[in-house]
């Protein structure tokens, strides 16, 4: 394992980021050391060092050229919402981190013995006018050791069918694509290397909007590419909650160093009730949301979380879930109102 970065905060001298980084892998599940890679064995290399001071004075405040606290990066995010799930996710992402929450549940429970940390889903689903009405086909890619596939496909097609069965969505029709090479035995970083940032999709949206390409993880709340992704999904969230739109995109564009945006755009993809235009100035100017990188940490709470942590981000995506704060509805009757108001 590579830990490679930049950390700049008091105390830094006291973590000992080698064992943070063992006990991580432990609590995953690679407690074994006849598939390669074990918490116990894995070789480590630290590159950690200090931010770059150029970068640091254009987002500590009072510091470079604006008095307030700015991007951390240039570029463009993107939030989504749409109302097919209850998470107001789309379907396909959901339950594709469904499938993957209950056979984590199961692996570390023990109930299926054989399963090893390694996995995938992918869940395809028909839609007509723009409504999920079946599942078309199932993949699972897990993980295990040396059994039976026919045993592999019984018991997880079972979990699938028991997890997506309150969809409403599973048909006669319906395909389960399970261990499709017809072996997963070899896994995890001895099968395949990884960095962080190589899954933005599975992370958002599973390619249903539209991504900036910045990653999420391993990166603090000044970085626009975490914060204001999020506060982007908060924003089109509340917009969906509140009948307002049943499908909602934002996008925000900034530059380093400066607080306020280059850019905000709304589009509901044509299912608003009022015109999208109407949408943005209410998100622009109305004063309900604030797309400043310190007003977003503060009305986050990104910077002391409460009741959640960046590792629960890791896995299973950082959209969808309701222990995170940029997950809340509190905007909903506000947006209402202004909406009535300028519409």
């Amino acid at each position: 394992m590579v830990n490679a970065g930049e950390i700049t905060c008091e105390g830094w001298e006291s973590i000992n980021p080698e064992a943070i980084a063992r006990k991580v892998v432990k609590n995953i599940g690679y407690v074994h050391n006849d598939i390669g890679f074990s918490f116990e064995t894995f070789g480590y290399i630290n590159w950690i060092h200090g931010q770059s001071g150029d970068i640091a004075q254009g987002v500590n405040e009072g510091q470079g050229l604006y008095k307030e606290q700015g991007a951390g990066d240039q570029g463009m995010m993107f939030g989504y919402a749409s109302d097919e799930t209850p998470e107001l996710m789309p379907a396909t992402i959901q339950y594709s981190h469904d499938l993957l929450m209950e056979l984590a549940r199961i692996r570390k429970a023990g109930e299926i013995a054989y399963l090893r940390p390694d996995s995938k889903s992918q869940v395809s689903i028909r839609y007509e006018n723009g409504a999920p009405v079946a599942i078309t086909n199932v993949v699972i890619s897990h993980q295990t050791e040396a059994v039976p596939l026919t045993r592999i496909r019984k018991d997880l097609i079972a979990v699938a069918q028991k997890i997506l069965e309150s969809t409403g969505l599973l048909t006669g029709k319906t395909k389960y694509y399970i261990n499709p090479t017809g072996r997963f035995v070899t896994g995890g970083p001895y099968g395949d290397s990884g960095l962080t940032g190589r899954k933005i999709i599975v992370d958002s949206y599973g390619g249903v909007g539209s991504h900036g390409g910045g990653a999420f993880s391993g990166k603090d709340p000044t970085k626009v590419d975490r914060s204001a992704a999020y506060y982007a999904r908060y924003v089109a969230k509340n917009i969906v909650a509140s009948g307002l739109a049943k499908r909602c995109e934002l996008q925000v564009a900034y530059a380093i160093g400066v607080a306020r945006p280059m850019s905000i755009n709304v589009s509901t993809f044509g299912t608003g009730v009022v015109d999208d235009a109407i949408l943005q100035r209410v998100v622009e100017s109305s004063g309900l949301f604030d797309f400043r990188p310190a007003a977003i940490m503060a009305s986050l709470g990104l910077s002391r979380p409460r009741g959640w942590c960046y590792q629960d981000t890791a896995a299973y995506g950082h959209f969808g879930r309701k222990m995170f704060p940029w997950e809340k509805t509190d905007k909903v009757r506000d947006l209402k109102n202004e909406v009535a108001a300028k519409a």
